[in-house]
């Protein structure tokens, strides 16, 4: 890959606004409350591209381009049950949720909120639900990682291990000096970014798909089974239980922290109405417009991606076929999508250790700023260990994603994605 100063300087650009970012924020952030949840004073598009850009990452513009890529159209079933799965926590959770965890004694955290509401004075469910969230999502920020170190090592020929920290460098100041309000901000321009990117990609997808129809080369069937929704990639049918498995990944949404907190942190419940509706344009665009890149790369793309390379289609596709201002806006976007989820997810996780073990269970009556401390501190550690678990460059995102972890307490939904669709 050609890198272009252009392109370099708009990677540069973007992660200079996030120090930035940090900066402010770290000047409005004088307790954990304002450092874990914002002091509840997001308005209503802050939490929609929050709590969609921190749910997608790169697992949005990587991971589910590259399983289309593999897979093929099935791959738009995985697509529709995230899109059900957004509607129904925002229309039946999001509100109530933010009422009561104000009304029981102003809880930070899911699992303080879960001691409240059911008046568990032994502090078990507290204990086991931090527990949860500090396994799984250290998991879940270890694929940001990942992802973060693919996008340097194709960008710059670094090697993976210096991409990776270089990558995430950035994304942790900001994390751990500016919290929540940080990391809020800096969703909401990397979620305008994807909406951008969408466009290009589906023009792009539909000349592909119409190049396809023109081609009447050997392979033609093999491409075509690719574009058959119900076909794997071997061309076997998916039946019941394979399009049931990829349905399933939107029944996580509800026990997603790093998403709920968004709904948390709204400034009222009466703006979540209009955050639903923006979060499901967004997230309805993007996701469909991942699934078509996928698809367009099996055409335009030769040699063919194999392997781990296949997540790095998106990024082939934009450096290859873009002017490179355009080509640096997508892959600075890449980065953002990776940045949002992987720093909202440490987050929630220091939360667990600073709210719930450490003031929850050790010390029972800490300083305002000590607890923002271990907040921070926690931060530190957390991606320390996320960084550790990523350091295999064989790791691809979707198998480090913990997806059905916090939601449900059951392993990532990968395996059965890969049963599905016919590839390990």
């Amino acid at each position: 890959m050609t890198n272009t100063p252009v392109i370099v300087g708009t990677i540069v650009v973007y992660m200079g606004i996030c120090l930035v970012l940090g900066f402010v924020a770290y000047r409005r952030t004088s307790n954990l409350a304002d450092y874990i949840l914002g002091g509840r004073s997001l308005g209503s598009w802050v939490t929609a591209f929050s709590a969609q850009a921190s749910d997608m990452s790169g697992w949005l513009l990587m991971g589910l381009p590259g399983l289309a890529y593999l897979a093929g159209f099935d791959a738009v079933w995985l697509a529709a049950g995230l899109i059900v799965g957004t509607y129904l926590n925002w229309k039946f959770v999001a509100s109530p949720l933010r009422v009561r965890t104000e009304q029981l004694g102003d809880s930070l955290t899911m699992p303080d909120y879960f001691e409240r509401r059911f008046e568990d004075r032994s502090r078990i469910l507290r204990t086991i639900t931090a527990a949860f969230i500090l396994v799984f999502f250290t998991f879940y920020a270890s694929s940001g990682f990942v992802a973060t170190g693919r996008l340097f090592e194709s960008l710059f020929g670094m090697h993976y291990h210096d991409a990776m920290f270089w990558g995430s460098i950035v994304m942790l100041a900001y994390t751990f000096f500016g919290g929540f309000l940080a990391v809020s901000w800096s969703d909401v321009a990397a979620g305008h970014a994807d909406v951008l990117r969408a466009d290009p990609r589906g023009r792009r997808g539909r000349r592909a798909r119409g190049r396809l129809r023109r081609d009447d080369r050997a392979d033609r069937a093999s491409n075509a089974a690719l574009l058959d929704p119900y076909l794997g990639s071997g061309g076997e049918a998916l039946g019941f239980i394979g399009i049931a498995s990829l349905l399933a990944w939107g029944l996580g949404y509800p026990g997603q922290p790093h998403i709920l907190a968004r709904f948390m942190a709204i400034r009222s419940a009466d703006e979540m109405p209009v955050a639903r509706r923006v979060a499901m344009v967004w997230v309805i665009v993007v996701l469909l417009a991942a699934v078509v890149v996928g698809l367009a790369g099996t055409v335009v793309l030769t040699p063919p991606l194999t392997g781990p390379d296949t997540e790095k289609v998106f990024i082939q596709m934009s450096t290859a076929y873009l002017h490179p201002v355009l080509a640096g806006i997508c892959l600075s976007g890449i980065l953002a999508a990776i940045m949002s989820t992987a720093s909202a997810q440490l987050l929630v996780a220091s939360s667990a250790f600073a709210e719930d073990f450490y003031k929850g269970l050790f010390r029972r009556d800490p300083g305002r700023l000590e607890l923002l401390w271990v907040g921070r501190g926690a931060v530190l550690g957390i991606a320390l260990l996320a960084w550790l678990l990523a350091l295999n460059p064989e790791s691809r995102v979707l198998d480090l994603v913990a997806w059905h972890g916090p939601g449900s307490a059951r392993p990532s939904a990968r395996r059965s994605c890969c049963r599905s669709t016919g590839r390990a």
